[in-house]
């Protein structure tokens, strides 16, 4: 089993924003991993170990909570008021987030069943869409119809559901979504245990993606790393995009190249 030092695990984790404030949680005593006090920042502990912190209550009813948190803030998307799409709802951390964020109303859409947690299941505000698999789903099913989207989705290219996306929003209304690199890189790129490490390879993804959903009407407006690795510690990406004319773009070489850059400093992949 994969190992990786505690602060590291922790920033991955979002449960501190630096490698440093990380160390000073765990000095403090405050770092768990199940009921076990963590006491060393260099120690080495097994990729995929829940840690949390004495005394915090999770904000979100998952970690993407925190991931879609960071995007809202970042690109200063205003959700007040908004009829939200969200497609890969899973267990809801997205959905807990733009409800808690001013929404009006989600479409919790998820090609799988019986995931959603409890409190958004339950909610009034939320439509639960389970066993719909989005890229062919009927838009008439969305009334009223959604002004925004978010995304986090699995086991496939977010540029395949752009299209969708597409026949849905408006001209000039935005998709949040997650970019996760070994769902996009295609097998001969990703590394041992479903990882991609290189940077180069995470550089090339992300001209790809944003070059793909702007041919399909998708255009991209910002990018950003995700706050947290997933959980097998891919580092992940957040991308602002919105809907508007299908056109063959020049991606922006430098500001990728940062992006990624920042991701691999924070996450100790430097």
């Amino acid at each position: 089993m994969d190992k990786e030092r505690a602060d590291v695990l922790l920033v991955r984790a979002g449960l501190a924003e630096t490698r440093e404030k990380a160390r000073r949680l765990i000095m403090a005593g405050l770092v768990y991993q199940k009921t076990e006090r963590v006491d060393k920042p260099g120690v080495k502990l097994p990729i995929g170990h829940d840690l949390s912190i004495k005394g915090e209550t999770p904000r979100y009813v998952s970690r993407g909570g925190l991931k879609l948190e960071k995007a809202l803030k970042t690109f200063a998307v205003d959700l007040t008021d908004q009829t939200v799409l969200d497609v890969g709802a899973s267990t809801g951390g997205f959905t807990d987030c733009v409800l808690q964020h001013g929404a009006r109303f989600v479409y919790a859409v998820d090609v799988g069943y019986g995931q959603l947690a409890w409190k958004i299941r339950q909610d009034p505000r939320v439509e639960v869409m389970e066993r719909t698999n989005f890229r062919y789903a009927d838009v008439a099913r969305f009334d009223p119809r959604p002004t925004l989207a978010v995304m986090d989705v699995s086991f496939i290219s977010i540029v395949t559901l752009m299209p969708k996306l597409r026949e849905i929003l408006r001209q000039g209304e935005s998709l949040v979504s997650l970019i996760k690199p070994q769902f996009e890189a295609g097998p001969s790129r990703v590394g041992k245990g479903g990882i991609v490490r290189e940077a180069n390879v995470h550089t090339a993804v992300l001209h790809e993606v944003i070059e793909g959903a702007a041919r399909v009407g998708m255009r991209l407006l910002n990018l950003d790393f995700s706050p947290i690795a997933g959980g097998d510690g891919n580092l992940e990406f957040l991308g602002h995009f919105v809907s508007a004319d299908k056109e063959e773009v020049h991606t922006d070489t430098a500001q990728i190249e940062t992006v990624v850059k920042k991701a691999h400093e924070q996450f100790g992949r430097s």
